[in-house]
């Protein structure tokens, strides 16, 4: 099935029935680029496939959860592949993968994932916006979203105060929402 003809609402929503056919339909439309996400994240593939695992059982389990009305079926999956790759940073108690080289990537795409997922309209919006953010502003947002640094780190990596790092990244989610709403 083509991309942009999967409906992930429905998907998860199957799910939610313990439809395991829809299980499975999600895996293989999403843990190739699940799985690319969290090796440039965890910086361990082993680690980052126990993490795709332990997701999708999160997904399995609470399914019955997603609300459409609330967001989009991808953003929900990928909100639970993200959450379970902070936690297992914290768990490790570091913070793998952020040399400013990976950052400047992200700007382009999460090293590994497929050219199909900027073909996508909402990633190719967010990444030209991305692109209109100032890079002072830009790096912090990266490193809070993409490689979960908190902001206390983010101060720490770039050697800035943190009131500073706070500020950016506020001033940069408000440019990015407004670029996104345009």
């Amino acid at each position: 099935m083509p991309e942009s003809a999967f409906d992930h609402e429905q998907a998860i929503e199957a799910c939610a029935r313990q439809d395991e056919h829809a299980l499975q339909r999600l895996y293989r439309e999403e843990s190739p680029r699940m799985l690319s996400l969290l090796i440039g994240m965890l910086g361990q593939r082993e680690q980052a496939e126990d993490c795709l695992h332990d997701a999708f059982v999160q997904i399995w389990q609470n399914a019955g959860r997603y609300r459409r009305e609330v967001g989009s079926g991808r953003a929900w999956l990928y909100s639970i592949v993200r959450y379970r790759a902070l936690n297992e940073l914290r768990r490790r108690g570091r913070w793998a993968g952020t040399d400013d080289g990976a950052v400047d990537q992200l700007i382009d795409g999460l090293p590994g994932v497929p050219e199909q997922l900027e073909q996508r309209d909402e990633n190719r919006r967010l990444v030209s916006c991305l692109r209109k953010v100032d890079d002072d502003r830009r790096r912090p947002i990266l490193l809070a979203f993409y490689r979960g640094l908190t902001h206390a780190q983010i101060s720490s990596r770039l050697s800035i105060p943190l009131g500073t790092i706070k500020g950016r990244i506020r001033a940069g989610l408000r440019a990015l929402q407004e670029c996104l709403q345009a």
